[in-house]
């Protein structure tokens, strides 16, 4: 075990999410983060593409539509997108759990386990042979064969069936993706052991999350204890670890990081980066605070309703947040850093910005918000 300091921790942090270093393929973003939150699919894209600078929407969409990447929901309940092949072994590991805790849900929706079989049997016969249909169709498609899909109905169907490895969602269409089904849209999946696939579990996370404690990865994974200690037990081996605060910190032994370890120009860690909301480098971790003060918390997630904002990030510390606007022509942009910062800082911040602007093909502006309003006591 190697003493190490907070700054060490967002650095190595920094490396491993890809938020500097050489990378430029997107693909390979999505594989060293084996998970990216795609609740708000804009935003998981921009969470790929700022990884892999010069990388475009366009580009990630292809990438979906060939089912390199996939979005469906592999763990807390949570849509993201996943590497195709890792996504039937992640829900081998995370349904039971997740399964069992919906319990009470499907009991007051009144969806029994003969009615998810039978929604699973129109899905199998209407989606075999590599055919899609939208949320749409395919809710209507249940209601005449009789299951019900009024109020929540229809999302917790869907939600089962994709949980269970049944359907995931596949290409875009017309601003909608298609639902599919899983054994066709990705028909070679990586396999494991359960044990295996707990050691690849931690490994991965830990591979785009770490230095990183064991009870993170619980929390993020949302397995149990018993279970990350046997992701431990199996891959210890190839595992490094840090103490900071006399909390141990574990990391790949490949610290390098390879190309994610050598910077590109404008990449390396004190570049100011418009990440977005929802991105993994605030979610990912359970203790927020090498990332955010734990005062300015508040300020990326209002009133605790669960909703992360946009952030800014220089030095691996959140310093501000943002939003965008939608015009006919134009996005307009709105930066809010907490305290007032000098022109280098705002130039840089504005830049970054405008690759965001770029990733979409679209041209911006740049305004500022109001003066920052004090931090909730």
């Amino acid at each position: 075990m190697t003493r190490a300091s907070r700054s060490d921790i967002t650095r190595r942090r920094l490396a491993s999410q890809a938020l500097t270093g050489s990378i430029t393929e997107p693909a390979q973003v999505v594989d060293r983060m084996l998970a990216v939150q795609a609740q708000d699919l804009r935003w998981a894209k921009w969470a790929v593409a700022v990884r892999a600078p010069g990388s475009t929407s366009a580009d990630i969409d292809a990438l979906i539509d060939s089912a390199r990447i996939v979005r469906s929901w592999p763990m807390r309940g949570t849509l993201h997108l996943v590497p195709g092949p890792d996504l039937a072994w992640l829900l081998g590991l995370t349904t039971p759990r997740l399964w069992a805790g919906a319990a009470t849900r499907r009991r007051d929706l009144g969806l029994d386990e003969a009615t998810i079989e039978r929604a699973r049997t129109v899905a199998e016969d209407a989606l075999s042979g590599g055919r899609e249909l939208t949320r749409a169709a395919f809710l209507a498609l249940l209601e005449r064969h009789g299951i019900g899909t009024d109020g929540q109905r229809g999302y917790h169907l869907i939600w089962h069936l994709a949980q269970s490895g049944t359907l995931c969602w596949g290409r875009q269409l017309d601003a909608q993706q298609m639902l599919v089904l899983l054994s066709d849209w990705v028909p070679h999946p990586r396999r494991f052991e359960r044990d295996q696939a707990l050691g690849e579990y931690l490994l991965r996370y830990l591979a785009g999350h770490g230095p990183a404690p064991l009870t993170d990865f619980a929390w993020w994974s949302q397995l149990t204890m018993t279970d990350a200690k046997t992701a431990l037990a199996v891959a210890g081996g190839q595992l490094d670890t840090l103490e900071v605060d006399g909390v141990s910190h574990l990391l790949p032994q490949s610290s390098d990081l390879g190309p994610l370890g050598r910077a590109a120009p404008g990449r390396g860690p004190s570049a100011v980066l418009a990440l977005p909301g929802f991105d993994e480098y605030l979610l990912g971790y359970r203790d927020r605070s090498f990332a955010i003060e734990p005062e300015n918390l508040t300020r990326v997630v209002p009133g605790k309703n669960g909703i992360f904002l946009p952030v800014l990030v220089r030095g691996g510390r959140i310093f501000g947040t943002w939003r965008r606007d939608w015009q006919p022509r134009a996005i307009t942009v709105h930066p809010a850093p907490f305290t007032p910062q000098g022109a280098a800082s705002l130039q840089a911040t504005e830049r970054a910005l405008h690759e965001y602007a770029r990733f979409l093909g679209r041209p911006v502006q740049v305004f500022p918000a109001p003066p920052a309003v004090p931090a909730a006591p």
